[in-house]
């Protein structure tokens, strides 16, 4: 269970968070393939809330067990009221708008749901690839036929900045944006390919996406005033 490379977005955190040991509320929006255990291995003393149509969701009994309170719900029937307002620290919300039919209005609710000074963490699919080749594993954005909307940086940041505060200006400032890419995944590389072929008989297109760069992301920081 875990990865051993922990997830761009985890290594992303880390920088802005020096307190590995802070307890902070962090509200995990689509919270399977691990990520409950990965998250709070990188944050042990993190209280952590997970939103998902499904506990079980490419998660372990040891993962689910990570989770210290879960709010099951479909999230393209979202429910704004099963979340406190400015009450979570940080939000991550990956590989999930892309899912959503109405996901820019979901992004607009989350904002209203992290404290001041909280982060919040987006990543998706980039528009880069919709021309990736097809491959097992969704290399292609179009392989995953439950992807549902293409969405760029510059919406997205856009989405985040028209958050008005009272004096009129925007409640959040962008930290980060750019291409979800590790260098040490790209450099073993070669290695993920052999064990893919001998595990599955085929490669896996998730290995290749720091390498094509398959995702993009977006990370904001709601202003303390």
């Amino acid at each position: 269970m875990g990865q051993i490379i922990p997830p761009f977005r985890i290594k992303l955190l880390s920088k802005y968070i020096p307190d590995k040991t802070a307890k902070l509320v962090v509200l995990d929006v689509g919270c399977g393939s691990e990520s409950p255990s990965i998250t709070k291995k990188a944050f042990p003393n993190i209280h952590y809330i997970g939103v998902d149509i499904d506990v079980s969701y490419g998660n372990s009994k040891k993962d689910i067990e990570c989770i210290d309170e879960f709010i099951q719900m479909d999230l393209n029937n979202f429910d704004s009221n099963k979340l406190s307002d400015n009450a979570y620290d940080i939000i991550i919300m990956s590989h999930i708008i892309e899912h959503l039919i109405d996901g820019d209005k979901i992004v607009e609710a989350m904002l209203q749901k992290l404290k001041k000074g909280g982060l919040i963490y987006i990543e998706f699919p980039s528009e880069k690839s919709v021309f990736l080749p097809s491959m097992k594993g969704t290399l292609n954005f179009f392989d995953d036929e439950t992807h549902c909307r293409i969405y760029s940086i510059k919406e997205v940041c856009n989405l985040i900045l028209k958050k008005r505060g009272i004096n009129g200006s925007s409640e959040f400032k962008i930290l980060r944006v750019g291409v979800v890419r590790q260098w040490i995944n790209i450099f073993l590389l070669p290695l993920k390919v052999l064990m893919h072929l001998i595990k599955f008989g085929h490669c896996k297109g998730g290995i290749f996406w720091d390498l094509l760069g398959f995702a993009n992301f977006v990370l904001a920081q709601k202003k303390e005033i």
